[in-house]
């Protein structure tokens, strides 16, 4: 996956907003391979809007929402065609969507590892890792149109059998589609969707 240049990465201010990483580039393969033509797409935290740049143009429409202004300042600059909300996860999202990626913050945080900059709502995923997680799976079903699914990157130090049992609680299934080693950590692609119903078949 081709990342940024190295005058692009200098662009962020890293206090402020997350540029992308391996975790960036490992959603945004398997969004590509997921996209199809038709869907109705949202990205969650969208960051510095590497995906959002290349996904806007394989499917029907694309918005995309971070809470962080840098982070839509960022992302406007780089995407621009890509209608922008400042949001906390769906709040104030009415829609649904046959697609939705997230990349939240998985990391495992203690109160003392928090600078009180804007990038820590990239990073801190509370002393689990799953808080902001664990948030947009219980609020996800309701904005997923039918047959929709969503791709959301987590980590090992999340704890994958968690998050996959999190998701079947609230009636759902989610399985790993795509994984890669990172340093001290391996890297998950879930892909999420409604469990069937008695007589439906999966698409």
């Amino acid at each position: 996956m081709p990342p940024y240049n190295r005058q692009e990465a200098c662009d962020y201010i890293r206090e402020e907003v997350y540029p992308p990483a391996e975790d960036t580039y490992l959603l945004l393969k398997a969004a590509l391979a997921e996209a199809r033509p038709e869907d109705r797409a949202m990205e969650i935290g969208c960051g510095g809007g590497a995906i959002a740049r290349q996904l806007s143009s394989v499917v029907q429409c694309l918005i995309a929402t971070d809470i962080n202004p840098h982070a839509l300042r960022a992302t406007r600059a780089r995407a621009s065609e890509v209608p922008l909300v400042r949001a906390d996860l769906f709040r104030g999202i009415k829609g649904r969507f046959d697609l939705i990626l997230f990349n939240p913050p998985y990391l495992p945080f203690n109160p003392e590892e928090r600078s009180g900059n804007w990038i820590d709502r990239a990073l801190d995923g509370g002393e689990s890792g799953r808080v902001t997680v664990d948030r947009f799976l219980q609020e996800l079903e309701d904005h997923l149109l039918e047959g929709g699914r969503a791709l959301m990157l987590i980590s090992s130090l999340t704890g994958l059998p968690e998050v996959i049992e999190m998701a079947s609680s609230l009636g759902m299934q989610a399985e790993a589609v795509l994984s890669e080693r990172c340093f001290f950590e391996q890297l998950y692609v879930l892909r999420i969707r409604a469990k069937e119903k008695t007589g439906q078949k999966a698409q």
